[in-house]
């Protein structure tokens, strides 16, 4: 298939993203991620290994849409939960700095 990643065009295959992943050990994930056979790699190291490119050129979306499209799962940090709106005895506590409960 080909891509267009950090405006450079590659052609990239199913086959040919895993046998460049086989041998590379996935780095602590703190953002979006690729399944890659049963390991679960970064999007940036990911993109890093196949295009031989910096991860400074590129996005991690753009490598989650090849990933994507070549048949990979790929996973985005859950949205975090909305803070709890205070009530106005705890807001009035908390400026004054006195614990409530």
């Amino acid at each position: 298939m080909r891509c267009v990643i950090a405006r450079f065009p590659f052609d990239l295959t199913k086959s040919g993203v895993l046998e460049s992943m086989r041998s590379v050990k996935p780095e602590p994930i703190t953002g979006e991620s690729v399944t890659i056979g049963r390991r679960q790699y970064p999007a940036k190291q990911v993109g890093e290994v196949v295009t031989r490119q910096d991860r400074r050129d590129f996005s991690a979306g753009e490598v989650i849409r090849a990933m994507t499209l070549l048949g990979f799962t790929c996973h985005t940090l859950p949205a975090a939960a909305p803070a709890r709106a205070l009530s106005p005895l705890e807001r009035a506590s908390a400026d004054l700095g006195t614990p409530t409960g």
